[in-house]
């Protein structure tokens, strides 16, 4: 246990968001903003205004540090969503966003090269999410066309705006997983992306066996020498192994964030802020920084 805080300790990343330096030093908490009438958890379905405003200010008020907004639902069997129909959700949906918070870290989860650019164009999005591996997949377990691009089309994208990045993988082992890793951040370093953040991708492409012993294996991701995003809130790697649903899985929920914190963690991606903030709160108070 102790090997696992002072490997937590020990994680001194920083990464720059539109000239601000933020400190994953210190491990941060994304909160989930889904403009979608799909998402797998309806309790983060937000679509009208006021809805998304409320989500926003709830996000930052229980001390969330980044906002992640998403308008295509990639879960299994999910409704296809047009590129068009993805920017007029994100537009809506970060323009209130903005407004509320307009010095909020901002995330764009897509895997649509276009999409993140009018997200950090148009709106000053600071990072982009992309569940996709740099183009494998969209909706979790369908193909992405490919092309015969040496690099893929998101990694040339994110290049040219100049926005850190996080690397989500689709593989289901943690040797395949460090073996895309290696060469795909490599790809980005060689068109001069800076700020890599690497995302395990529980519940992509991934058995529910597969989510637990990749769980178990995490801290070894720490090879890389990255900052590492864990997005395991209320997911069925939780409820299926339980036996109830999305609603009910807070509990579970929160005893992976504290794993995945004493693993090696720097970034949560939560439904609820709150919760996870008590985490990093006692995860901390193990290391010998008590916060009151």
């Amino acid at each position: 246990m102790n090997y696992f805080v002072s490997l937590w300790a020990k994680m001194d990343y920083t990464i720059n968001v539109h000239g601000r330096l933020m400190d994953l030093g210190e491990p941060q908490v994304m909160g989930i903003l889904n403009v979608t009438p799909d998402s797998f958890y309806a309790g983060s379905r937000k679509q009208t205004e006021q809805e998304i405003a409320e989500r926003a200010n709830q996000i930052v008020s229980e001390g969330g540090t980044i906002i992640d907004v998403g308008a295509f639902s990639t879960r299994p069997g999910a409704a296809e969503v047009s590129e068009t129909e993805e920017m007029d959700r994100l537009r809506f949906a970060l323009g209130i966003v903005r407004r509320e918070w307009p010095y909020a870290v901002l995330s764009v989860d897509t895997f649509r090269p276009d999409v993140a650019r009018m997200a950090v164009e148009e709106y000053g999005a600071d990072m982009i999410n992309d569940v996709s591996e740099g183009g494998l997949t969209g909706i979790v377990n369908t193909p992405l066309d490919q092309t015969d691009e040496v690099y893929p089309a998101m990694f040339r994208m994110v290049a040219q705006l100049r926005v850190p990045y996080i690397l989500m993988s689709v593989q289901p082992t943690l040797r395949e997983m460090l073996l895309g890793f290696s060469k795909k951040v490599q790809q980005l370093r060689d068109l001069g992306v800076k700020d890599i953040i690497l995302d395990p991708g529980f519940g992509f492409g991934k058995t529910l066996e597969q989510n637990y012993q990749l769980m178990n294996e995490l801290e070894k991701l720490s090879v890389m020498e990255l900052p590492l995003l864990v997005g395991i809130s209320r997911k069925s790697m939780i409820y299926k192994l339980l036996g109830f649903t999305a609603e009910e899985s807070l509990n579970g929920t929160t005893i992976l964030n504290t794993i995945a914190l004493m693993k090696g963690a720097s970034i949560l991606r939560v439904h609820d802020v709150k919760e996870a903030l008590e985490c990093v709160r006692i995860v901390k108070s193990l290391n010998g920084q008590i916060v009151k």
